[in-house]
């Protein structure tokens, strides 16, 4: 399989295995929705890493079999390819993506699907598709231009080039920088911390985040408050509120 779903501790991890380079090809792309939905249905599943290796995250798609491909081809396979995306951004529970090696192409475009990104100190990121005279087709337009605003995404997508860690960081494509060894044992630490939190709550928050950004804010605003209202009706809120004001913050045990 190009894609396996390992759980331990609470915390799913999607691991990518297609060597060398974990190209993202047709076959990958339908592994990777089929997981995602898994992940998402899983109750023993609480929260998701996304994960290349030790070498590498995934190095874009497989151009080889692009390239095969003419336009009414890729018109009937464009929407199965940002819907493979878009199942993992809209896993309702937290995901960070740990990222080494390189992330290009679709594989930054997968990493822009969770909602933390952890990356080596030797990690490169990019969407160089405008090197092949094309532009991102599984979301990096769209997402990456919200995480790290227009102008920084155009300079990337219009140029091509891949970024170091250290810009990643500072452009905020990426949100922690660690030695390379590191980077999977941190995403899963990331990952088994909140795998331990109030599920119903963190989902709450992703989808009352994540719709607030794609509306106007009276509609996220309605969002939040149903939300936040009808947390009132779980019994991990009566637990959070029990243990704070018997035990002080920081000390309930969720279910």
């Amino acid at each position: 399989m190009t894609v396996t779903l390992e759980v331990s501790e609470g915390v799913g991890t999607l691991r990518l295995d297609r060597p060398p380079m974990n190209a993202l090809d047709i076959a990958t792309q339908d592994r990777l929705l089929e997981l995602a939905q898994e992940a998402t249905r899983r109750e023993d599943v609480r929260a998701v890493v996304i994960y290349g290796g030790e070498k590498v995250f995934a190095a874009g798609a497989d151009i080889k079999e692009m390239r095969a491909m003419d336009h009414a081809a890729m018109v009937l396979r464009s929407r199965g390819l940002q819907e493979a995306f878009t199942a993992v951004a809209r896993i309702p529970k937290p995901v960070v993506a740990a990222v080494t090696g390189y992330a290009l192409g679709g594989g930054c475009e997968l990493a822009l699907c969770a909602d933390f990104r952890i990356a080596g100190d030797t990690a490169k990121l990019g969407q160089p598709e405008i090197l092949l005279g094309l532009i991102p087709g599984a979301g990096g337009t769209q997402r990456l231009a919200r995480l790290v605003g227009p102008s920084r995404a155009k300079d990337l997508i219009f140029t091509g080039r891949q970024v170091k860690a250290d810009e990643a960081l500072s452009i905020g494509l990426v949100d922690r920088v660690v030695p390379a060894a590191e980077v999977y044992e941190q995403a899963h630490a990331w990952a088994a911390r909140l795998a331990r939190g109030p599920a119903l709550a963190l989902r709450a928050a992703k989808e009352c985040v994540d719709t607030g950004l794609e509306a106007d804010i009276d509609t996220g605003l309605a969002v939040e408050r149903t939300w936040f209202a009808g947390l009132f009706a779980t019994e991990d809120r009566e637990r959070g509120m029990r243990s704070f004001v018997e035990e002080g913050p920081g000390k309930a045990k969720f279910v």
